[in-house]
């Protein structure tokens, strides 16, 4: 089930929760009322996808990301791979939907994208084993921890570098019906030309893991987002670009620059 969250393109304020169905030739939109992430109710309204436009899927408490998860791109970045996660956390005023603009900031001279897997949370998860994280786990979904590279650089930690406005780009839907997502390809497109290219079952530490690991340091909520760091072939964004993150059985995220 493709689960997405979205706003009518008339202008009016109310926000919808729906999931996706598809008829021939058309893309729709159910409607869900009572939204709570382990019981979908439907009203009956259906939209068609063309008459919506697209808001970040969730509104989680915090992103949760995860640095240098793969090890080719500990390599490309010349750093030490950690013995357990490195983390860190991107504000909520860096979301940003599918098809929304990432804007450079004037404080930086280079940019760059970073193609990730997300994991949503569906249930209040703490202290809990790697065993058990797959009945936390709402679903899964592509987010852009785009970087202000020179920033990160300069800086002894990366708040600064990873939330500026527009930096957690995600979405469009989150895929909720995904067991294990190891084996998924992972890839990553500037201006159409493939950059990144990697498998999720490349990740140094897997998603059930991050969940233990994370939920042993702090309380995660539903509609919390886990990023589960980024493959090598990083790279940097130019005003005028558009960039396309793309995951086996999840989707494709589109941003412009």
């Amino acid at each position: 089930m493709k689960f997405g969250r979205f706003r009518h393109k008339t202008g009016e304020e109310n926000v919808y929760f729906g999931t996706l169905s598809t008829d021939p030739g058309h893309s729709f939109i159910n409607v869900v009322i009572d939204f709570d992430f382990n019981d979908l109710n439907y009203d009956g309204r259906q939209y068609k996808l063309t008459e919506l436009e697209f808001l970040p899927p969730v509104t989680p408490t915090k992103i949760v990301a995860v640095g240098l998860n793969y090890k080719d791109h500990a390599e490309e970045m010349k750093l030490k791979i950690t013995e357990e996660p490195m983390l860190f956390i991107k504000p909520n005023s860096s979301l940003l939907p599918h098809l929304g603009t990432i804007i450079l900031p004037a404080a930086s001279k280079r940019v760059d994208y970073e193609a990730e897997l997300a994991i949503v949370i569906g249930k209040t998860a703490k202290n809990i084993k790697s065993k058990d994280a797959p009945g936390y786990i709402f679903g899964y979904t592509c987010l852009n921890d785009v970087t202000a590279r020179d920033l990160q650089t300069k800086d002894i930690q990366y708040t600064r570098s990873k939330s500026f406005d527009t930096f957690a780009p995600m979405g469009p839907f989150i895929e909720t019906e995904i067991e294990n997502p190891a084996g998924l390809s992972i890839k990553g497109y500037l201006n159409g030309g493939l950059k990144q290219s990697s498998n999720i079952s490349n990740l140094i530490f897997n998603p059930f893991e991050l969940v233990e690991f994370i939920s042993g340091i702090m309380t995660l909520f539903p509609g919390d987002v886990i990023s589960t760091g980024t493959p090598s072939g990083v790279g940097p964004l130019s005003k005028g670009d558009v960039f396309e993150i793309e995951i086996e059985s999840i989707g494709t995220l589109k941003n412009f620059i």
